[in-house]
């Protein structure tokens, strides 16, 4: 497991005179089962069981020349296929070729699979991205009143590319990404409507992301978390002409949680800043949230990280009488410009081999005494397998 070798904290964990008998050999197993690191996780703990029914998109009258338009071929497809979902689930099969159209919605229970040489081009008809209405979570548009177009054909100043929100088993992986606000964002719901509609987003994982945004964060968590967010896992990240690297966001009013978040293995590069947690951020949907709603963010692992050309390595600030507690660093190193590299409040951690020296609300060693508070890589594993053992029952 040559993996282990970047890792100290986790080398120490495996010294059998720290750990108990049946801990070690728990631990031993997960890091067995870990083992293929540089494959993809997705594979490994998102199940891609074959799906019994499948479909061409040809087999509805679409005609992948780049001119025909195909919106009702694909919209029929899906009405069709949403048949199966009690029956094991259905795969829409995209052959080579380039394929016009407007707005169609996936399913549940459906695999959407592209050939190598396929393409999916959005229709530039205006009438083809019908307006569609806020979602539950949220109560009311996120910038004003009402509903919004599903897409744009011509835009400016665009926001986060990637957005999982109130979503679960989610794998992005192999991306490179080029935009002016977050690279990936990760929500679920805003104040009292997504208390209310409470849907976390959870088991998420994350690979092998490459991106660049002037602006904003590589990744961002909220700050609409209303619904919880939890089991984060990303690795193998390279962030680079960037404004944040990592930035969890919420605000009094939220309510939710994120937690059980680990991050590692990351690359930066000309970042303003690497780490970035904003106790009060954003807006209120309507004057009916409740102020007493305080969020819960605990237990936050970040590890294995280099930077160059880093102006803050950390603004970590957390809410008054709401400490965002368990925050683990291990491992970093970061050439950092400024004076006054690590501004903190309201925080409460650990740290082991962090350069430039962590601030003091995180000083205290992580190994031995408080291995136990931080979320690893062997903990995400133990809840994966944990839930994959639970479904199949």
């Amino acid at each position: 497991m040559q993996w282990l070798r970047s890792s100290p904290s986790l080398l120490r964990a495996l010294d059998p005179s720290l750990l108990p008998l049946a801990g070690l050999l728990h631990l031993l197993l997960l890091l067995a089962l870990s083992s293929a690191r540089g494959s993809s996780r997705c594979k490994q703990t998102i199940s891609r069981v074959a799906r019994p029914h499948s479909v061409a998109i040809t087999e509805f009258g679409a005609v992948g020349d780049g001119l025909t338009l195909n919106t009702k071929a694909f919209q029929n497809a899906i009405f069709y296929l949403n048949s199966f979902a009690d029956k094991g689930g259905a795969q829409l099969f995209v052959p080579a070729g380039r394929w016009l159209t407007g707005s169609f919605i996936l399913i549940s229970h459906l695999t959407l699979h592209l050939d190598k040489d396929a393409i999916i081009l959005g229709s530039m008809n205006s009438d083809e991205w019908p307006i569609i209405d806020p979602l539950p979570s949220y109560g009311r548009g996120r910038e004003l009143p009402g509903g919004r177009h599903r897409s744009l054909v011509y835009g400016r100043n665009l926001t986060d590319v990637v957005i999982t929100d109130s979503s679960n088993d989610v794998c992005i992986e192999d991306c490179y990404i080029s935009t002016g606000d977050d690279l990936i964002a990760i929500k679920s719901g805003w104040d009292e409507y997504g208390i209310s509609f409470s849907r976390p987003s959870t088991n998420i994982m994350i690979h092998r992301i490459v991106g660049e945004t002037t602006s904003s964060s590589g990744i961002a968590i909220g700050s609409e978390m209303s619904g919880g967010v939890s089991e984060v896992h990303a690795e193998n990240l390279r962030f680079f002409n960037s404004n944040r690297a990592i930035t969890i966001k919420t605000s009094p009013g939220r309510g939710g949680y994120v937690r059980n978040i680990y991050i590692s293995d990351m690359t930066l590069a000309d970042v303003n800043v690497a780490i970035k947690f904003i106790g009060r951020y954003g807006e209120h949907p309507d004057e009916f949230y409740d102020p007493n709603a305080l969020p819960i963010i605990e237990r936050i692992t970040i590890e294995n990280v280099i930077g160059e050309s880093i102006k803050f390595a950390g603004l970590l600030e957390g809410i008054e009488g709401d400490n965002f507690r368990n925050i683990c660093l291990s491992n970093l190193s970061l050439s950092v410009t400024s004076d006054s590299p690590w501004n903190c409040s309201h925080v409460q951690g650990y740290s082991d081999s962090v350069s430039p020296e962590p601030c003091e609300l995180l000083k205290d060693r992580i190994f031995p005494k408080h291995y136990s508070d931080c979320y690893h890589l062997t903990s995400h594993l133990r809840n994966l397998y944990r839930r994959a053992w639970l479904l199949s029952q």
